[in-house]
């Protein structure tokens, strides 16, 4: 939590200085925590919450979750999902 804090101190910073230069803020913080973590929400503006499971599982159901997120945050940008850009291939088949 006190990453999260010291996320939200840096943003409030910037924005400070470039005073009526500033966009309109439309960043939110969102975290990923396991389901009971109750105090994540007082810190945050949204949270993702992945089924409590055994420490080792935790990785695997958290990427899955980024990985939905990132997907729907494209699609809602209107980019295209299915050819990214800037990706370069990197094996070739002979």
């Amino acid at each position: 939590i006190s990453n999260i804090q010291e996320v939200r101190t840096r943003i409030k910073e910037a924005f400070d200085k470039l005073g009526d230069q500033a966009p309109l803020d439309k960043r939110r913080i969102i975290a990923i925590a396991t389901e009971g973590d109750e105090e994540i929400k007082e810190q945050v503006d949204d949270v993702i919450f992945v089924p409590r499971t055994l420490e080792w599982l935790t990785p695997f159901l958290t990427v899955v979750a980024l990985q939905l997120f990132a997907y729907h945050a494209a699609v809602l940008r209107g980019l295209d999902v299915d050819k990214p850009r800037n990706l370069a291939k990197s094996v070739t088949v002979e």
